[in-house]
C-alpha cells in the first residue's frame, strides 16, 4: 500500500492559499493509502525559537485546522512532529552522509537568510531540508503533497535515498514522488502571493464581516480601471483570479463580461467575491471553532496519531540501523 506524508508548521492561523493548496489535496489522498500529516513544531523553531510559548497554541489549532477541512483521524494519522523521537535520530544519522553542499545549494536557503527578521544562521536552519528529508522517509512515503516551491527540498530528498541506499547497499527507502496541487496560486489581496509575511491574507477563522471588509476596502483590482464606467480588463485582475477560484461558473462568465463592458462596478464585485469566499469559509470556521472549544478532544487526536506514526517510524529504524551496522544490545 502506497504511503503519503506531508506536513505544516504550526506558525498561526491558516489562510484560503493553504486551503486550496494543501489540505483540499490532504483531505483527497486520505482515501487514496496510509496517509500522514504532521504538525511541524520542529521546524517552527527555526524561527521561533524565541518565541515557543506560541507554538503549543498554533499546533492546537492547526489540528483544529486539519479537522475541519476534512482530514479523518480514522483514515489519516495526525501527528506532534517532536512526539516521534526517531526523525531526530534520523535526521542525525543522515547528516553524516549528506554532503555540506548539497545543503547550502537549496534556493530557499539563501533567500530566507537574506530576508529574514530573526537570526537564522543557525545549523538547525541550514539542516532544514534534510530534517524535512526525514520527516519523508521514516514513513517510506511514496507520495508527498507540496507547492511548487518545495520541489527543490523533494529533489534533495530524493538525492539522499539514492545515496544512503547506494552507501549501505540496501534499498531501504523509496524515492518519494510530488504530489501537486491542481488550483491555481491563490493571490493575496494586495495581488502578490498570499503569505503571512506580507499580511495580505483572508484567514480561515476570518468572520463574514471581516471577509467583506478585507474584500471591498484592501482587495486590489485593475489598476487601469480608474472610474466606474471605465471598461475593465478581468485577466490582470485580481478579483476575478477570485472569481475563479471560488465563484461558481455562471458568476464568473457574468463577472467576466460585464467588467469589460463596465456594466458592473469594483465595488460590487468585490461584495459578489466576498460572499463566495463566505459561503466557503464559514462552515470550516465554525467547526474550527468547536474543536478549539474542546481541546482535551485535540489532543487526545495528536496523542493517538503520534503514538500510531511512532510504531511506524521504530521499525523504519530498525531497517536503518540494521543497514548502518549499528549495535542493538
Amino acid at each position: 500500500m502506497s504511503r503519503v506524508l506531508s506536513g505544516i508548521q504550526p506558525s498561526g492561523s491558516q489562510h484560503i492559499g493553504h486551503l486550496v493548496g494543501a489540505l483540499e489535496n490532504f483531505t483527497r489522498l486520505q482515501g487514496e493509502g496510509e496517509a500522514f500529516y504532521m504538525i511541524a513544531d520542529w521546524h517552527a523553531l527555526t524561527s521561533k525559537y524565541e518565541s515557543v510559548e506560541e507554538i503549543w497554541p498554533a499546533t492546537l489549532e492547526l489540528t483544529a485546522t486539519f479537522l475541519a477541512a476534512g482530514l479523518d483521524p480514522d483514515r489519516a494519522t495526525l501527528f506532534v512532529q517532536s512526539l516521534v523521537k526517531e526523525h531526530a535520530e534520523l535526521h542525525l544519522l543522515l547528516s553524516m552522509v549528506t554532503p555540506l553542499s548539497w545543503l547550502e545549494r537549496v534556493p530557499t536557503y539563501k533567500e530566507k537568510l537574506q530576508n529574514a527578521v530573526a537570526d537564522l544562521g543557525s545549523y538547525g536552519f541550514l539542516g532544514y531540508p534534510l530534517l524535512q528529508t526525514a520527516d519523508i522517509i521514516i514513513y517510506k512515503a511514496h507520495k508527498v503533497p507540496v507547492g511548487e516551491d518545495q520541489l527543490f527540498h523533494l529533489e534533495l530528498a530524493r538525492e539522499v535515498v539514492r545515496r544512503f541506499n547506494f552507501l549501505f547497499q540496501r534499498e531501504v527507502f523509496p524515492e518519494p514522488e510530488a504530489v501537486l496541487t491542481k488550483a491555481a496560486k491563490v493571490p493575496g489581496l494586495d495581488g502578490r502571493k498570499m503569505s503571512k509575511s506580507y499580511g495580505n491574507c483572508i484567514y480561515l477563522r476570518d468572520n463574514p464581516a471581516v471577509i467583506l471588509e478585507k474584500c471591498t476596502r484592501q482587495m486590489a483590482s485593475d489598476p487601469a480601471r480608474l472610474r466606474r464606467t471605465d471598461p475593465g480588463n478581468p485577466e490582470i485582475c485580481p478579483v476575478f483570479e477570485f472569481h475563479k477560484l471560488f465563484s461558481d461558473a455562471e458568476t464568473v462568465q457574468l463577472v467576466g463580461t460585464e467588467c469589460r463592458q463596465a456594466g458592473i462596478g469594483c465595488f460590487d464585485c468585490k461584495k459578489r467575491v466576498a460572499e463566495a469566499l463566505t459561503r466557503r469559509i464559514e462552515p470550516i470556521r465554525e467547526k474550527i471553532e468547536s474543536h478549539l472549544g474542546h481541546p482535551g478532544d485535540i489532543e487526545a487526536v495528536l496523542r493517538d496519531g503520534s503514538a500510531r506514526a511512532r510504531a511506524v517510524a521504530a521499525e523504519t529504524m530498525a531497517d536503518v540501523r540494521d543497514a548502518m551496522r549499528l549495535p542493538v544490545l
